[in-house]
């Protein structure tokens, strides 16, 4: 009895999925027909400011008046408490703004839309690739809306100063650039530094950009199989390991390294950047109007990340934002149609343009404005822009630092500390 109750709701699940996606294509047209908001509310739960999404919200229930879309923001911090009180109370909301860093943690939580639904084909058609750590074998977690890639924020003025024509292309001259841009004093102690890299507590992102380089390696970081998740940081005989990427990171810091640029003695790497103390900043896109805000005088701009010289590929690290539709749904039809929607309609763009971020889908990306400075650069690293799916952003952090904080203080080689971070990494996937 509980097998046939269980295929009858997967079928149901199946058709719903059906519609949305015909929805999603366009096969079946929604919005002018039918009675204003007949087909019921839909409620989508973010951390997103509400003041920001409301002239989005207002535009998307003009356009679809069948259903009404309700925005309710949450506080990062209590997100997870409150979402998982509503589930057990029956009040949750029916989409949500998932993200890369919760997309596992909600795994268990959320529909996943079968490819015989939503096709893998038509997926990489739409989206760009950054989108594609919403996919399992089992299908799609979620609709990507924008991409925020890491770039490279540079000081025109100390390049200028020091004859540097353009930002490197490469991480190598990245290194060859530290006699040329890195400055001390009388104490011979650093006073500006090239960029902030090697150590953890003091770098925004630094978990971030160590990923990232362990990605340009060739490292998915986590892979998943039927199902199943595990790290893939430590793979025996692959030819690029994260360690010399590990490696490479910690010799900013290492003060017998060529590379040495960065210490403790430094602020906050994005605090030393607005300062004038530092020549590169590895930052969010997103960070953009805050970094003008805090030093409007600056004379800054902006590149993609570095490269691995000679590689078949470009990739640069960045944050996914998309929506899902949570299996609780009490509205399941109308909510898949409105998540589709969300993904396809005008509400991406506007998404994406007000929080200056790239949006996911290929079309869109494909528009570029030509009296934007900034804005060019950001679409095209969008464009090979990747992330993983971190099962838990704080214990993460905790796995990134010790690999770091072991390899400079000389307590462990790079090689066994990416197998130790193989090890946590693989536990935290295990849990539940």
């Amino acid at each position: 009895m509980k097998s046939n109750f269980q295929i009858i709701v997967l079928v149901v699940f199946i058709v719903f999925a059906i519609f949305g996606v015909l929805v999603f294509s366009g096969t079946i047209p929604i919005g002018d027909n039918g009675e204003p908001g007949s087909l019921g509310t839909v409620t989508l739960w973010g951390t997103v400011k509400s003041e920001a999404m409301i002239p989005i919200l207002e535009e998307f229930n003009l356009a679809n008046p069948t259903f009404i879309l309700k925005y309710v923001q949450k506080s990062t911090d209590s997100f997870d408490q409150d979402l998982l009180e509503a589930l057990a109370e029956g009040r949750g909301p029916d989409i949500v703004f998932m993200t890369d860093e919760l997309a596992f943690h909600y795994n268990n939580k959320i529909f996943t839309i079968p490819f015989a639904s939503y096709p893998l084909a038509s997926f990489k058609n739409n989206f760009a690739s950054a989108g594609e750590v919403f996919l399992t074998s089992k299908g799609i977690m979620a609709f990507p809306i924008s991409i925020d890639p890491l770039v490279l924020y540079y000081n025109r003025s100390i390049l200028d100063a020091n004859g540097v024509v353009y930002p490197p292309v490469y991480w190598d001259e990245v290194s060859l650039l530290i006699p040329t841009l890195t400055k001390k004093d009388d104490s011979n102690r650093i006073s500006k530094s090239t960029i902030a890299l090697g150590h953890f507590s003091n770098i925004a992102h630094a978990k971030d950009i160590i990923s990232t380089l362990f990605m340009q390696a060739g490292s998915s970081i986590v892979a998943e199989k039927s199902g199943i998740f595990s790290s893939s940081l430590d793979v025996p005989g692959r030819q690029d390991n994260p360690s010399a990427s590990l490696k490479f990171y910690t010799d900013f810091a290492d003060p017998n390294s060529e590379s040495y640029s960065w210490n403790k003695s430094f602020s906050n790497s994005r605090d030393s950047f607005s300062k004038g103390d530092l020549a590169f900043y590895i930052g969010y896109a997103s960070e953009l109007s805050s970094l003008i805000n805090k030093n409007p005088n600056q004379n800054f701009g902006v590149a993609p990340l570095p490269q691995k010289r000679n590689a078949n590929f470009k990739l640069t690290g960045a944050h996914i934002t998309g929506v899902s539709l949570l299996s609780s749904s009490k509205n399941f039809s109308t909510a898949l149609t409105a998540a589709s929607l969300i993904a396809t309609s005008n509400f991406a763009s506007k998404f994406a343009t007000i929080f200056g971020v790239a949006p996911a889908r290929r079309d869109l990306l494909a528009v570029k404005k030509a009296d934007d400075s900034f804005m060019p650069t950001v679409y095209n690293s969008a464009l090979f822009g990747k992330s993983w799916l971190d099962p838990s952003p704080k214990d993460t952090d905790v796995i990134f630092r010790l690999m770091v904080d072991g390899v400079l203080s000389n307590s462990i080689t790079p090689d066994n500390a990416v197998s130790d971070a193989d090890s946590r990494l693989n536990i935290l996937l295990l849990q539940p």
